[in-house]
């Protein structure tokens, strides 16, 4: 029996030793996937030390030696095609028949990119037309993490009904838009978390180099404590929540019998949105570089061409800060992946809560001047514009789709170069003359147009920085505004709420993105 102990013993460490000798892949590496065109490829892994690995795709390949249980190599650059076989050995080989080479993006932010596609305007038409076996679709689980991660658990897939259902609807306008136009295979990796902020999809590397920044970092522990706590409670608190829920609703219920249908059922229905959201657990709080730790650093250095981003909600009562915080946001992706200035494209933030009657001051409006600076501040960085498709009540509003193609214009225009008009005009300089102040633009286009009836949407201001609604209207390439309330204006501000109502377009389709002439105190901003 010793003897036989013995045997399978060795059986067992020599088998154990055959599987750990096996070449390993990431996730990004499951058959379907899309490798990036016309750049060297990095492909990476796991072997044993000394281990020889070679890759071959397309009659091109490259080896290289794993040390410290890892392995990376670079494929040269290929030309777009599919699908054809790749594979990857060492000790073993691992096959996968169908891989494509296209374009690759990636698509982050918040909610409103994470937003799956069933339920928003057009789904049904946009799911049931969506087979196309050139569109591959990777999506990365929700994974907070306090140190960088080198995996995440996620396939690639082909776009269709079964798949496109819950995938991001902005993430799958964008690409499938993108695969039209280009006629080549196009990969998308959707990352996005609901209410995130900036900061949690930066590395604590660029953090931590920051005083500012820093501070975010330090205070995250002790909210984090206090989260625990709260948590703690609510877990003992909630049979007892749950008692009295059950008690309203039910008083809510035997009320309604004698009210009308309409009153009775609002009554009942209002007991139990109150009871749902008191029966939620408090939100744990964000831990600044975590969401970069679990859904960005697995991904680099997979090749792309560019990111998507839709996010500025959680950040809006930081909005001056997010000046600068994108822009190092940017940076740091940037810098991190190793391919220079990729295009990032951005959506600025759509209207949302109760349209105002008079101008006022507004972090959303800060928010979008933010998101404006970043175009301006690095190269390769484009905005879309959506102030068409907000909704006072829905902080995510359901038109996808344009938010998708304004994104793909940009990306035709700034990483493909593209002759054509990709963005909305934008506010260039502005000169007074006696009671008006005449507004020029960049991004013309065709021409400035008033979509639907006379402009709205401006605000005129004299020397008491008090901003009253002006008149406008387009004359060449140029708005001229003015009030008979002020007789001797110094600034403009256009579309500056958290819900604007603006109309001023240009010919080729694309709205004016939001914008002020002044450099007057901010909601956000330090006191001056």
């Amino acid at each position: 029996m010793r003897k036989l102990s013995l045997s399978v013993s060795a059986a067992l460490l020599f088998l154990a030793g055959m599987a750990s000798a096996n070449v390993k892949l990431p996730a990004l590496f499951t058959d379907g996937l899309v490798l990036q065109q016309g750049k060297p490829v990095p492909v990476w892994g796991w072997a044993d030390d000394g281990e020889k690995v070679t890759v071959k795709i397309a009659g091109k390949q490259a080896s290289a030696v794993a040390t410290g249980g890892k392995w990376m190599l670079k494929l040269p650059a290929m030309k777009a095609g599919g699908p054809m076989p790749m594979t990857v050995t060492g000790n073993n080989t691992i096959a996968l028949p169908n891989v494509y080479v296209g374009e690759v993006w990636i698509a982050s932010g918040q909610s409103n990119m994470q937003m799956g596609l069933d339920g928003t305007i057009g789904s049904k038409e946009a799911i049931e037309s969506s087979n196309n076996p050139m569109l591959r679709l990777f999506t990365v689980p929700n994974v907070r993490s306090d140190k960088p991660l080198d995996d995440v658990n996620g396939k690639w897939v082909q776009a269709g009904p079964d798949n496109v259902r819950w995938f991001s609807a902005v993430a799958y306008y964008f690409a499938r838009d993108l695969q039209q136009a280009l006629k080549v295979p196009v990969g998308i990796i959707h990352t996005s978390w609901g209410g995130s902020p900036a900061e949690v999809w930066m590395s604590r590397r660029v953090l931590d180099a920051d005083p500012e920044y820093k501070q975010m970092v330090a205070a995250a522990p002790a909210q984090l404590e206090a989260w625990k706590a709260a948590y703690a409670k609510f877990q003992t608190d909630l049979p007892g929540i749950k008692e009295k829920d059950a008690a309203d609703i039910a008083a809510a219920e035997e009320k309604a019998k004698s009210m009308t249908p309409e009153a009775g059922q609002k009554l009942v229905s209002d007991a139990r949105n109150a009871a749902f959201w008191r029966e939620q657990p408090p939100w744990q709080p964000w831990t600044p570089a975590e969401l970069y730790n679990g859904m960005i650093a697995p991904l680099i250095p997979y090749a792309i061409q560019g990111a998507i981003w839709y996010q500025g909600e959680s950040n809006a009562g930081r909005a001056f800060q997010y000046r600068r915080l994108f822009v190092d946001m940017i940076e740091n992706w940037r810098q991190d992946w190793g391919e220079g200035n990729f295009t990032f494209l951005s959506v600025q933030l759509a209207p949302f809560t109760a349209i105002l009657p008079q101008p006022a001051d507004s972090d959303w409006a800060e928010l979008r001047e933010a998101q404006l600076m970043s175009t301006k501040a690095l190269p390769n960085v484009g905005m879309a514009v959506i102030t068409d498709v907000g909704n006072e009540t829905d902080i995510h509003p359901k038109d996808k789709a344009p938010v998708g193609a304004r994104l793909a214009l940009a990306a035709l225009g700034i990483a493909y170069h593209k002759s054509i008009e990709y963005s909305g005009p934008i506010y260039k300089s502005m000169q007074v003359t006696g009671d008006k102040i005449v507004l020029s633009f960049t991004h013309v286009g065709q021409g400035l147009i008033s979509k639907g009836g006379r402009l709205t949407g401006f605000a005129i201001c004299g020397p008491d920085h008090k901003f009253v609604w002006a008149s406008a209207r387009i004359v060449g390439d140029t708005v001229v505004v003015e009030s008979h309330l002020v007789k001797n204006p110094v600034a403009v501000r256009y579309g500056w709420a958290n819900y604007p109502v603006v109309n001023l377009w240009n010919k080729d389709g694309l709205p004016a993105t939001s914008f002020r002439t002044d450099d007057f105190q901010m909601v956000t901003g330090p006191k001056k």
